[in-house]
């Protein structure tokens, strides 16, 4: 694991837009293409923003990267609350990616096919190789939740890789989610987390007592490299620990 910390919100957007296009352009040298799961959220929008920006929009080859999603909310495409929409507008289109480099949840589908439609997609992306994307991102919510892994979800128990659905019972809702397992194979998974709103979950998932049923966030352990966290100062207030951050 390892923590980078800066003092502002625009220092942690523009070090994980530098972090993205090193590991795409990493990946592209080494393989012809570049595979990331993009994170929700209003915290990643701005992210996008800026990635579609002229700082950074040609630092990387777009035309070799595949977009798929690591969560999505059971609504059409045309919905404020998709995920896809949201990703769409911020980036997808400012870049004018082409379709076929998208990969969204078929959300018209019942929650378990859409959920097994996907890892179809996956499957066919990888080509019957491991399913291993280059990046994964990933926010934090304010109950230590990531993805659509949430507290006390069954889901929370897998041990194969998978895309799975997962009912909100207090939404009254479903989500479609990577699971924490195929999170894991990726070969690299970074978190942006800022905000005062979130130090409690922050402290809760990196020095809480292990249990992932109340803080599913600490399942996220990636099996080729250390999980990389852009904070800002105010996420780290009840960190106890500070020696172990990066600055």
């Amino acid at each position: 694991m390892k923590l980078n910390v800066f003092q502002t919100e625009e220092e942690v957007l523009n070090s994980l837009a530098a972090y993205y296009v090193f590991v795409a352009n990493r990946a592209i040298e080494k393989n012809n293409r570049f595979s990331v799961a993009l994170s929700g959220g209003s915290s990643p929008r701005k992210l996008y923003e800026l990635l579609s920006s002229a700082t950074f929009k040609h630092q990387t080859d777009w035309s070799k990267a595949s977009f798929f999603f690591g969560d999505e909310r059971r609504v059409p495409h045309t919905s404020a609350d998709s995920n896809y929409l949201m990703a769409k507008k911020a980036l997808l289109d400012p870049l004018q990616i082409d379709v076929r480099q998208h990969y969204p949840v078929d959300t018209s589908l019942p929650p378990q096919e859409a959920a097994s439609h996907y890892e179809r997609d996956i499957a066919d992306y990888f080509q019957g190789g491991f399913w291993k994307f280059d990046l994964v991102l990933l926010g934090l919510g304010d109950d230590a939740h990531t993805a659509s892994l949430f507290p006390g979800s069954s889901i929370l128990q897998d041990t194969v890789p998978a895309v799975r659905e997962n009912y909100l019972s207090d939404k009254q809702v479903y989500r479609i989610t990577l699971n924490a397992p195929l999170i894991n194979n990726a070969w690299n998974v970074a978190f942006l987390v800022y905000g005062e709103s979130k130090a409690t979950a922050l402290h809760q998932v990196i020095e809480g007592e292990r249990n992932i049923n109340q803080f599913p966030a600490q399942l996220i352990q990636p099996h080729e490299a250390e999980v990389q966290w852009f904070i800002d100062q105010k996420a780290t207030a009840k960190l106890i620990n500070r020696t172990q951050f990066v600055y």
